[in-house]
């Protein structure tokens, strides 16, 4: 798999690009509803996103 994301340099950083921006748009409408636990879950997908990305980011460097 790590040759995969080697090869696709482009898919990669789309993926990642979406994932980073999807995930910064769900923290920021997730603090808007302060208070209130769908705010909380929101956020919470948005952190993962942004996880998800620093996990395709770096998927190539792994030895």
């Amino acid at each position: 798999m790590q040759k995969f994301w080697k090869e696709h340099v482009a898919l990669r950083i789309t993926i990642i690009a979406l994932a980073f921006i999807l995930g910064m748009c769900l923290i920021v409408a997730g603090w808007k509803l302060t208070g209130q636990l769908k705010g909380l879950l929101i956020m919470l997908v948005g952190v993962l996103l942004l996880l998800l990305s620093l996990y395709i980011y770096n998927r190539p460097y792994e030895n």
